[in-house]
């Protein structure tokens, strides 16, 4: 629960009251799916702080899996992951889910091409690791917004 009585915010589960402006909007979701823990904390942390909620699973598998059973707002999917990849996940979600919003995100050398078959498989953004948390943020809103 948030409370910050200035700008009279007020958030509940994924409710958010504001009461300056007397409206109030649902929270956007957001399924983060990393085999590495540390990109994962990194991303939550960071995704959390702009004011998401976050949901988050180590591999394709369990990311599939858990957006079946409840849908998020945007997908941020790495790409080479046990289990399940990327690719492979992003083209089953796509199948089954056409609204679904999807930025994947890889490390792996070559991921130039694999990051290109992101896009054709249903990514509508793509990003390098290392890349820069201000425009993964940008890209996270400007998906939410449209």
């Amino acid at each position: 629960m948030t409370m910050r009585c200035g700008a009279s915010v007020f958030t509940r589960g994924k409710l958010t009251w504001n009461g300056s402006t007397g409206t109030s909007r649902t929270r956007a979701t957001i399924l983060i799916i990393d085999d590495e823990e540390g990109i994962r904390a990194l991303l939550r942390f960071t995704l959390e702080a702009a004011g998401y909620e976050v949901m988050e699973v180590p591999n394709g598998r369990q990311g599939l899996e858990l957006y079946r059973h409840t849908p998020t707002d945007l997908i941020i999917t790495d790409i080479a992951m046990p289990e399940l990849n990327g690719l492979d996940m992003i083209l089953s979600l796509t199948r089954q889910f056409l609204d679904a919003k999807v930025i994947a995100i890889s490390g792996i050398g070559g991921e130039a091409n694999v990051l290109d078959h992101a896009k054709l498989l249903g990514a509508r953004r793509t990003f390098h690791k290392p890349f820069s948390m201000p425009q993964l943020l940008e890209a996270a809103r400007y998906e939410l917004d449209h």
